[in-house]
């Protein structure tokens, strides 16, 4: 898996544990609620699955959030220019 894709899901689980804690859930709670392991939450807020998640379990967490999907992938320019900071540095030292 590339970088870029590896940084995407890191960025998709650290948006998925900051609306879980602005919502005082703990894993176990949001993991009960849309079925699946507490052990599968905790990889999708680290960023280290080995496969995709799928849709249908990020529409199911955006669901118990109410909030809309795009709410994870999303994020304002400061933020976007300092993922782009960390790709840059960190294709120039793997070059």
């Amino acid at each position: 898996m590339d970088f870029k894709r590896k940084l995407v899901y890191k960025h998709i689980g650290a948006r998925i544990a900051y609306f879980r804690a602005l919502n005082d859930m703990s894993q176990d709670e949001l993991a009960h609620r849309i079925h699946i392991s507490r052990g599968t939450l905790s990889k999708i807020e680290r960023g280290s699955y080995d496969s995709s998640v799928s849709l249908d379990t990020l529409l199911d967490i955006a669901d118990v959030f109410g909030m809309e999907f795009s709410m994870f992938i999303s994020s304002d320019p400061e933020e976007r220019q300092y993922w782009e900071k960390i790709l840059k540095n960190r294709i120039k030292s793997e070059s």
